[in-house]
């Protein structure tokens, strides 16, 4: 009998530690979890508001190498990236049929200069005769139609020379415009400078027309480029030269490169009704890193203020639980609004003015905030929030 009731009492003992057991781990299911909060730290620095844009890097200044002239290429002494000095010849074409065309007009010239030789000596002898039959006419021992003619041949090889002075000046002009195309088959650089293209070989024929051909792009120095962006016309506002901006580019990701806004260009682009400006950024290219073409995501500074208070613009946002009716919690920009900081154990309100926000930090113009303070920038469940402080609950203090 006593060996049952053993049995018994340790049976109902280990049921009511079953229950117990099982009581325990549903309220440690079901208890409130404490509440913990990731803070951040207020700090002085910059802030600024930015414009987001991407162009492409170029040359400052850019120059067009083409022809006067067509023919056939016949030697290149230019190539890409090859350093080139102002008059140094790139490039040679043909230069027998301007040759051929300089000798002709040469010969022209030549030709008229000897007609007026020939014609100053008619001159001369219808000048000696017309004073012969001027003296005869006068001593009545000649005819009048006699003198006449001799004074009309002589007027004549007056008339003539100037026509042979004017044939001459003539066939001169002709001969320099041909002795200039026979230069302009020599293309040489019309800048100090650099090739960046080239657009033609050895061999090759080109026709100059209406639109010349390109036959070299040169750059004048390759250490200082600039960045033409794109800038809606809805961003536009506020974008000043003289403004810095910064940009990166895929060749180098991890480096950010520093400018300054050269142009805000009032020329419109439109792009399938898309209305955007060229803002062009200039930037120093020392080491020769940029190179034209490539592609650039900028961001430039509409607004900043530098070396001021300031602190997460998510700690503007941050309301705890129990003071979610808080005046001036979510209050509008400037004055009004408040962040909410960790003293002692405690949440503690500070109104604070606020000046520039750039969505990452805000400025604290005005506020009970000093460096090092902790402000809170959102609350999170202890245990799923590797981010946040030690779980407690601190009370709040309005």
């Amino acid at each position: 009998m006593t060996k049952r009731l053993n049995w018994r009492l340790i049976a109902l003992v280990g049921a009511a530690a079953v229950v117990a057991a099982g009581a325990a781990a549903w309220w440690l299911a079901v208890r409130p979890q404490p509440t913990s909060y990731v803070t951040a730290e207020v700090t002085r620095g910059d802030v600024a508001t930015t414009v987001s844009a991407s162009g492409t890097i170029n040359p400052v200044v850019t120059v067009q190498v083409g022809t006067y002239v067509s023919g056939t290429l016949v030697s290149l002494t230019c190539d890409y990236n090859t350093r080139v000095s102002k008059g140094q010849l790139c490039a040679k074409i043909d230069p027998a049929p301007y040759q051929i065309v300089v000798d002709e007009d040469a010969a022209n010239l030549a030709l008229a200069k000897a007609q007026l030789v020939k014609d100053q000596a008619n001159v001369v002898y219808t000048q000696l005769a017309n004073g012969r039959d001027q003296l005869l006419f006068k001593e009545d021992s000649g005819s009048r139609d006699a003198a006449d003619l001799a004074r009309n041949a002589y007027d004549q090889a007056l008339a003539l020379v100037q026509v042979d002075v004017a044939t001459i000046a003539q066939r001169a002009a002709t001969l320099k415009a041909a002795q200039i195309n026979l230069n302009y088959t020599n293309i040489t650089s019309p800048v100090d400078g650099t090739v960046v293209t080239r657009n033609v070989t050895a061999g090759q024929t080109v026709a100059a027309s209406l639109q010349t051909p390109t036959l070299f792009l040169i750059a004048t120095d390759l250490t200082k480029m600039q960045v033409d962006t794109n800038v809606s016309e809805s961003d536009i506002a506020g974008v000043a030269q003289g403004a810095s901006a910064s940009f990166t580019v895929d060749a180098y990701p991890s480096r950010t490169f520093q400018g300054i806004v050269a142009q805000v260009r009032q020329s419109p682009i439109s792009v399938q009704n898309v209305i955007t400006y060229d803002v062009v950024v200039a930037v120093a290219n020392p080491q020769l890193l940029l190179r034209p073409g490539m592609t650039a995501t900028a961001a430039i500074v509409k607004s900043q203020v530098r070396n001021v208070l300031r602190v997460p613009s998510a700690a503007l946002r941050f309301t705890p639980a129990g003071a979610v009716g808080a005046p001036g919690a979510a209050a509008g920009r400037g004055a009004g609004r408040a962040v909410w900081v960790q003293r002692d154990g405690k949440l503690v309100r500070v109104p604070v003015t606020v000046g520039l926000n750039d969505n990452t930090f805000a400025e604290i113009k005005a506020g009970d905030l000093k460096v090092g303070d902790q402000v809170v920038v959102s609350a999170a469940v202890a245990g799923k929030s590797g981010s946040a402080q030690p779980a407690t609950t601190p009370s709040l203090r309005v």
